[in-house]
Parts: structure tokens; sequence; C-alpha cells
């Protein structure tokens, strides 16, 4: 399922321990080299205890409307407690406000937002917003991932084929088709079979 990166901003952090929120995200980490994101930085009135501060995306059980569920705060790690998180956050990548640009260098706009894959949290699609004058044809692009080139700290490469850059509509809000432990219950009615139905034979 897609969702757009800025959803999940400020989003809770729930617990399956404490049965409630424990934390809300800050920053997503993302390692430019696979476009992938691996963490988030969190804040919260634990956070300035002793626990860590990031939350490694292998910890989250499951997505709610609600929230990113996981078991406990003993969930939570700090940067030097992951390696591979640690040389990524030192890299010090942020992805929206990045310039876009085909291999011809065609300036096609700049990164407003992307989609993520919530089960694999690869970076699926990059939004971008056009220039002033290119806004008033098309105000935002949607490139797909396959698409892409080349990432460094200030551009993002595409190619140059017109025909695979194309206009669409921004991610809708997910909506998970999972149970919610966190959900109030809810129930549905059942039909029930009219009597005097009879089976077509």
């Amino acid at each position: 399922m897609l969702v757009t990166g800025s959803k999940l901003l400020g989003y809770a952090v729930l617990s399956l321990h404490v049965g409630g929120e424990i934390a809300r995200t800050v920053e997503p980490i993302i390692d430019p080299e696979g476009l992938k994101i691996l963490g988030y930085t969190l804040d919260g009135p634990l956070i300035r205890g002793e626990v860590g501060d990031i939350l490694d995306i292998s910890s989250v059980r499951e997505f709610a409307p609600q929230g990113m569920i996981v078991d406990s705060v003993d969930e939570f790690v700090n940067r030097e407690d992951v390696v591979r998180m640690d040389k990524v956050m030192a890299l010090n990548f942020g992805l929206v406000g990045l310039k876009v640009v085909t291999e011809g260098d065609e300036n096609l706009g700049k990164v407003s937002d992307y989609t993520v894959d919530t089960e694999s949290f690869m970076i699926y699609q990059l939004i971008v917003r056009r220039p002033t004058l290119k806004s008033l044809v098309d105000p935002e692009l949607t490139i797909n991932r396959s698409q892409i080139v080349e990432v460094d700290d200030y551009k993002v490469v595409v190619k140059n084929e017109k025909k695979n850059v194309s206009v669409e509509e921004r991610a809708k809000d997910f909506k998970p088709n999972f149970v919610n432990p966190f959900a109030e219950p809810q129930f549905s009615q059942i039909r029930s079979r009219n009597p005097d139905e009879s089976e077509v034979q």
C-alpha cells in the first residue's frame, strides 16, 4: 500500500505493552543508495529519558490509522547501536527539496513529497513540484523509482523519456486491511436468508 511520506511525519508510535502512544516520528532516515526508509527519529516524554531516540522500521509490527505499532519502548535504539543506521544518518541526506533534472539537464522541478510502500518502506514515487512557468500546465509530476538514474546531495537525475514521467494524483490516505488492536470493536449486521427462498437446482 502506498502513502505519502509527509503523512508519516508526526505519526504516533503505539506500544502493545502499554496499550497506547509512546512517541511520535520526527524525520525519516532515508538510505540514498536504495531510496529506502530505514527508520525514524522520535520525540516524546519517554525519549528524553534513557531509551533510544530512533525507531528501526524493522521493529514495526503493524500500521494503523492511529499509528505505527511496536511491542514496547524497548524497540527504540540509538544511532550508535545500529552501524548501518549510523552511517546513513552521518550523510544527513534529505529527499524533499532536491532538484529533479533529466539526463539532458532539463529542470523538472523540486521534490515536494514522495510515496512509500508501507510493506517494504521503499520510496516508490517522487512527487515533483514544477517550476513556476511549467506549473501553469502541470502543477506536479509523479516519477516512478524505476526512472531514477542517480541521486546525490543536490539533485535527482531521471531518464529523458518524457513518456515515462507522468502527472498523477497524490497517493490517497492509506486504509489498512488488518485487524487493529487499538480500534474500538465494530459489529456488522448479518442478513439472514429469507426462509421462503429455495435453492435453484
